[in-house]
């Protein structure tokens, strides 16, 4: 079977990903997919080794510390990334994907951040002598476990609370049925199906959010419609800023910085976006529960 662009397009790309990923790296790692897919019998895993050696060897070439291997390991960081990207695109295109390859990937991504982040800044110190950049890497370090520990907790609250709305509206109506698909969305208006309009207008999890922040929907539709993630800032982009634009710049020190400011506020933006959306769930459990 040859596949197509259309095949990998449709067939592995997320339905929202990161800026950074959708504008500079899908495009190649999208076209790399088809070749790969269609002329080797290169598997996930392999990819994904191969991914490693290349952010190793940026690593290598950050120890380096002059302008042009700076150059040179911003180039091979993006290369990995591209790499990093591919594997799971082709095991979700070939469905070949494992839980051994997932956990791999998760692994050598934070080990490459790691080894990047220590050359990175050693590299500095040793050229410069500038105390500012031991503590630029424990930044760096801390923020990257923050962004991806914080993520895998965000997920887990949210998943709690819809099984909580679902509890309650199979107490309230007496059916053991899962709730209705419609009742856990963001946005229930989108979804055509048809259910109890109360109930319907009731499950909104954002509501108080929209109504403090209306021009949100409309930014976050633009966002949608261009398969951009609303978190601008995140672990990806983050790491992006360390590990190519400041290099690249020769702006370590300010575009870490800067990076980690923005990092910083987009997490306090959906920590107060949490909070909110608690408030939400206790309103709607209530007419749930009132309308049963």
């Amino acid at each position: 079977m040859k596949f197509t662009f259309h095949d990998v397009r449709s067939q592995t790309y997320k339905a929202r990903d990161a800026w950074w990923t959708v504008f500079l790296v899908d495009p190649l790692a999208g076209r790399l997919v088809v070749g790969t897919a269609n002329r080797t019998s290169v598997t996930p895993n392999q990819i994904t080794w191969g991914a490693f050696a290349l952010g190793l060897g940026s690593a290598w070439c950050f120890l380096r510390a002059e302008w042009s291997w700076l150059v040179a390991g911003a180039v091979l960081y993006h290369l990995s990334f591209v790499l990093d990207c591919m594997d799971g695109k082709i095991a979700r295109l070939k469905g070949t994907g494992t839980v051994l390859g997932g956990w791999l990937d998760y692994v050598f991504d934070r080990i490459r951040v790691l080894a990047c982040t220590i050359a990175l800044v050693w590299g500095q110190y040793r050229v410069t002598g500038d105390d500012v950049y031991p503590l630029l890497g424990i930044t760096v370090v801390f923020l990257d476990m923050l962004r991806y520990v914080d993520a895998l907790q965000i997920a887990k609250v949210r998943r709690e609370m819809r099984r909580r709305v679902r509890r309650a509206y199979c107490e309230s109506s007496g059916d053991p049925a899962p709730l209705p698909r419609v009742l856990l969305r963001e946005d229930p208006d989108d979804d055509p199906d048809e259910i109890r309009v109360r109930l319907a207008a009731a499950v909104d999890l954002q509501e108080e959010f929209r109504s403090r922040f209306s021009w949100y929907p409309r930014l976050r539709e633009w966002l949608r419609a261009h398969r951009i993630r609303t978190h601008l800032m995140s672990g990806i982009e983050f790491q992006m800023a360390v590990f190519i634009v400041g290099p690249l710049t020769g702006a370590i020190v300010p575009v870490t910085i800067g990076a980690a400011a923005l990092l910083l506020l987009f997490e306090a933006a959906i920590m107060y976006k949490l909070l909110l959306s608690s408030r939400d769930l206790s309103r709607v459990l209530a007419v749930i529960r009132a309308s049963g």
